[in-house]
């Protein structure tokens, strides 16, 4: 395809028609209002005498401002956190009613009364397996000091319980993933369930989808959900039909519709795959050729993910469910889902996978605590992987805090960046960290998709979760807790390995041009909102 075919497809394609859509919308909305206004000014000055044109101004203004006070006291006494207050002060108070009419659209995610009803039968549906998983405190006193670090997971996701007798292997590469995910597939007897942010046609998604539709010929029931939004341009329109004409029960998560509002900004970012409710997969790897390096868009792809066996897949088969459910409009019984009884696998150590997402489905920001709780618990190290490092105080604090008490904390983030913008501002954090004691690795051949945690030789986490603000306040997550399992050794290898072809950051690489540092401190101001 030619350079300038690709730039038409580009422009025409449907995710620039639904970014102009949302632009389109909003302006209408701001037109009609202040077209409202402005004719009842005009209808007052015609009714009224010249003299009370000036109290009608006095008025319209006093109205304009009426409506910016009692704004910013809603966002001053707003739960949200302190750098997204901050954003929409600057809004509401820079641009007075304008500013208002933003901060209402798009602040607030509510959603509609039939769609409450729906979070609360699944809700409803998740804690009937909650209450059979009570002896949680008693196996979480096997993790020693790290005991506080699950029992404050279980206490702010219900599905996320502890378990033991879990086999786990990690996976460093696509590549490796793949190749066990294959055979996995291969052997379901009874079902498949997958959800992933992107699906996008090539060679491995053709090679999965192969084994799906023999998998539907014989019998195995087969359930697809992925992200609109983040399959536009991977996957054509009516997609998921197709497959459904074939035997897959495939569903698009918040599909575009043409409406202003914040729900289009909670994505469905999580990577799951559930093999007859006994085998379980996440991490970072999407079901796209890049992620096993088949293509190279931004040098080599470095992704991570890993494999549950045994009663530790049952959260994962429960965070799939729950939001299938919620796509398919219907709260089904779960229980035909969770295998009565598990293999065994011994002394294994503990897995606890859990998920996160926008209110008012997670009351918690439970991404974001786990990893805080994870760098506050560490003694000796903790090493974190991740392609984005857009954080905010706290998190940046805590890193900077456990670099003082001694802990040797590590963070390994791209050379090749993915999206310039988002590289420049994870660049920005850089000279904070480092001036902090932090160690900052750059991985040489290309680009990071991982998220990882690893402490102390003891524990760590396996998911989709980034460290920035749409991971922590906008999509849903999902992760596995782990203490004293096979996978963090398997781990640790592959740090040191990375480390290996990786560079060490230093202030002088970090420190940047004033424009550079103008443009970054801007992004800064508007990142928590997107």
């Amino acid at each position: 395809m030619s350079s300038a075919k690709r730039k038409l497809k580009k422009i025409f394609s449907r995710s620039t028609l639904v970014l102009l859509t949302i632009l389109l919308l909003f302006l209408v909305d701001v037109l009609l209002v202040y077209g409202v206004i402005i004719a009842v000014e005009l209808v007052l000055e015609y009714i009224l005498p010249d003299a009370a044109t000036v109290w009608i101004q006095i008025g319209v203004t006093v109205i304009v401002w009426f409506f910016v006070f009692t704004t910013v006291l809603n966002i001053v006494s707003r739960d949200m956190v302190p750098e997204a207050k901050i954003t929409w002060l600057l809004c509401v108070v820079c641009l007075s009613l304008f500013g208002v009419m933003i901060y209402a659209i798009f602040s607030v995610n509510r959603p509609s009364k039939s769609d409450q009803k729906l979070y609360r039968a699944v809700e409803k549906e998740l804690r009937r397996f909650h209450v059979r998983e009570l002896r949680h405190a008693a196996v979480s006193s096997a993790l020693g000091d790290w005991a506080q670090v699950s029992e404050a997971l279980y206490h702010t996701d219900y599905t996320a319980v502890l378990h033991g007798g879990t086999k786990t292997e990690f996976f460093g590469s696509g590549e490796g993933f793949f190749l066990r995910l294959k055979e996995d597939l291969k052997r379901a007897e009874k079902y498949i369930f997958l959800e992933y942010f992107i699906f996008e046609r090539g060679k491995m998604w053709d090679e999965i989808l192969a084994i799906l539709l023999q998998k539907v010929k014989e019998g195995v029931e087969v359930r697809v959900l992925y992200d609109d939004i983040g399959c536009m341009g991977k996957l054509r329109l009516g997609y998921a039909a197709s497959l459904r004409k074939q035997g897959i029960n495939c569903r698009v998560f918040n599909c575009f519709v043409p409406v202003v509002s914040n729900i289009h900004n909670n994505r469905d970012h999580r990577k799951i795959a559930v093999i007859d409710g006994k085998i379980g997969y996440t991490g970072g790897i999407n079901i796209a050729d890049e992620y096993i390096n088949e293509t190279h868009p931004f040098g080599h792809w470095k992704d991570s993910a890993v494999r549950l066996e045994g009663r530790g897949v049952k959260t994962l088969s429960l965070m799939f469910l729950q939001l299938f459910s919620i796509e398919c409009k219907h709260a089904e019984d779960f229980s035909a889902y969770i295998p009565k009884e598990y293999e065994d696998f011994g002394d294994q150590g503990y897995v606890q996978a859990y998920g996160d997402g926008p209110r008012p489905m997670y009351k918690r920001d439970v991404g974001e605590n786990v990893y805080l709780n994870i760098i506050n618990g560490a003694k000796k190290y903790v090493w974190i992987t991740t392609p984005y490092l857009i954080i905010d105080y706290r998190l940046r604090e805590a890193l900077i805090r456990a670099a003082e008490r001694g802990v040797d904390v590590r963070l390994i983030t791209p050379h090749i960046p993915d999206k310039k913008v988002v590289f420049a501002l994870t660049r920005s954090n850089y000279l904070t960290l480092i001036r902090g004691g932090v160690k900052i690795y750059e991985y040489m051949p290309g680009f990071v998709h991982a998220k990882h945690f690893l402490a102390d030789d003891e524990a760590g986490v396996v998911g989709t979760i980034n460290l920035d603000y749409r991971s922590f306040l906008h999509h849903f997550e999902c992760a596995v807790f782990m203490y004293g399992t096979q996978a963090l050794a398997q781990m640790k290898q592959d740090f040191l390995e990375t480390f290996a072809v990786s560079a060490l950051q230093t202030e002088e690489d970090a420190k940047k041009s004033v424009i550079s540092r103008l443009v970054c401190n801007i992004a800064k101001v508007f990142a928590p909102l997107f």
